[in-house]
């Protein structure tokens, strides 16, 4: 005989694990706390927090490099709503594009461009990574601060207990056949089974007996909202305001300045288009990928040197004297000359300058009978020293080189120049003056 667990041996045991109070809600978005999805409502919900906590957070992320922005729509992405368990990507990979999904994407894309443009100040990146890493301490911890520390131990002996004191199964007669079976009746010489002229109407092999129907599971499917396409309109007001915010501030702005401009305001156009086309019409997978690409964009305008002017210029400097020597040449786009064959060098005397372009190429002209030490930097262009081919053209990313040119052969050093030359994209050219 197997003896039956008393009510104090149960006690003994511990809890039990199935008890609906140790269960904790599903991870989802909350439809009641909510100000926008319902994201830190959830999330308030799940890890035992205030749900204004979570707001505050991932606001100051999101004005604090864009962090919060990303967060949030993934989350908005990824975290089904509550009572269903289809969540936003899955929708639209499916092909369901919906506002809610769209509006998401466009909170992750906008998120990236700011992050993205917001990576070269160290100190805003800190602060964000160290906020990001509390409130995700903080929110583990308060998850699991309601456990008890031996609770893997009771779980343990409970299951064990529970697996001593169950009792063996019922024995149960065989299932009585029901109808003809392809493997238990014999085979006719046409193939069929069963009397001949028989008709099963299976395709494979029938069942041995009636099964009864299960109804498949309330499946909830969002109605398909019919409206006006707003795609058309939404790229021609997105055009147009791209026009406008880079016009603006072509004039006094550097290049980079003015196509953020632009394409942050073509970008705020593109989500203003997908939430009123998510109430009022249809947005169509154009929209999302003009969307998509306007953030990239908006990712390598934010990355181009604020050296880069918007007017392009040519223009030549030629010092008659040692005094004339600026300390600084600058060209913000277009062609710069530094050309030093007339100036009056003394023997054994130094001169020092500096030389930059931001977009276009920067020429240095020297003596034959002058010693130079150049240092050149181009952020993405090409390098040319004397003596190369015109066609010698390479051009990659982060050039940085340290050249000694000395005098040529046979003649004496007049004097020493030292100077550095950059370029933000472009060309840096050295050549020497032709006797």
């Amino acid at each position: 005989m197997t003896d039956t667990p008393t009510t104090e041996d149960a006690h003994q045991a511990g809890p039990v694990h199935g008890d609906p109070r140790d269960a904790r809600p599903p991870l989802r978005r909350s439809r009641d706390q909510k100000v926008i999805s319902g994201v830190c409502g959830g999330l308030g919900r799940y890890f035992d927090v205030d749900p204004v906590i979570f707001r505050v957070v991932l606001g100051v992320l999101a004005v604090s490099g864009g962090l919060g922005l990303i967060l949030y729509g993934f989350a908005w992405l990824l975290i089904p709503l509550e009572a269903e368990e289809e969540n936003e990507a899955r929708r639209m990979l499916s092909g369901r594009v919906e506002g809610p999904a769209l509006t998401a994407v466009l909170c992750a894309l906008v998120g990236c461009g700011l992050f993205l443009s917001m990576l070269n100040n160290s100190v805003v990146m800190s602060f964000a990574l160290m906020l990001t890493a509390a409130m995700a301490g903080a929110a583990y911890w308060s998850h699991h601060r309601h456990e008890p520390a031996g609770r893997d131990a009771e779980s343990a002996a409970q299951h064990k207990a529970q697996k001593t004191a169950a009792p063996p199964p019922e024995t149960k007669a065989p299932p009585a056949p029901g109808g003809p079976s392809w493997w238990r009746d014999p085979i006719i010489k046409d193939g069929t089974t069963g009397p001949i002229g028989a008709d099963t109407g299976y395709l494979w092999g029938p069942d041995d007996g009636p099964r009864a129907e299960e109804e498949p599971a309330p499946v909830r499917i969002r109605p398909v909202r019919a409206g006006t396409p707003l795609g058309g309109w939404t790229f021609l007001a997105a055009v147009l305001a791209f026009s406008l915010g880079a016009g603006l501030s072509w004039r006094h702005q550097p290049l980079g300045t003015c196509l953020e401009t632009g394409l942050a305001c073509a970008l705020a156009v593109f989500g203003l288009g997908m939430a009123v086309s998510s109430r009022y019409g249809r947005t169509g997978g154009g929209t999302v990928v003009a969307a998509v690409l306007t953030a990239a964009l908006l990712a390598g305008a934010a990355a181009l040197p604020k050296s880069v002017s918007t007017q392009w210029t040519h223009s030549t400097w030629h010092p008659d004297t040692v005094a004339a020597v600026r300390d600084e040449y600058r060209v913000g786009s277009g062609v710069g000359v530094l050309d030093l064959t007339g100036l009056p060098w003394q023997p054994g005397s130094t001169v020092t300058t500096r030389a930059e372009v931001g977009a276009g190429q920067l020429k240095l002209v020297l003596p034959d009978d002058v010693r130079a030490r150049i240092t050149m930097d181009v952020g993405v262009g090409d390098i040319r020293l004397p003596g190369e081919a015109r066609d010698d053209v390479d051009v990659r990313p982060g050039q940085k080189e340290h050249v000694t040119l000395e005098p040529r052969a046979g003649k004496p050093s007049r004097g020493t120049l030292e100077i550095r030359l950059k370029a933000g994209i472009g060309q840096v050219e050295v050549d020497r003056a032709s006797s």
